[in-house]
């Protein structure tokens, strides 16, 4: 019987780097008291930038999203 040893790929596509999104990358939230949109990156304190509130709701997505009832 011959076993076959794991080689770790060496391609193009193994270059060590994370799949961590861009660091320009920012999310859209709602304040939850002055209905103010918020822009935050990743790392950003969840702080309303106008009030200091610190409830904020994600935005609805635009996109169409649709689930199959059965």
């Amino acid at each position: 019987m011959s076993r076959e040893v794991y080689v770790a790929p060496t391609s193009a596509f193994n270059t060590g780097t994370t799949l961590d999104p861009p660091a320009g990358l920012t999310t859209q939230y709602i304040c939850g008291d002055c209905n103010q949109k918020v822009l935050l990156k990743q790392g950003d304190p969840i702080r309303c930038k106008e009030c200091g509130h610190r409830i904020l709701y994600k935005e609805r997505t635009k996109r169409m999203v649709q689930f199959e009832a059965r």
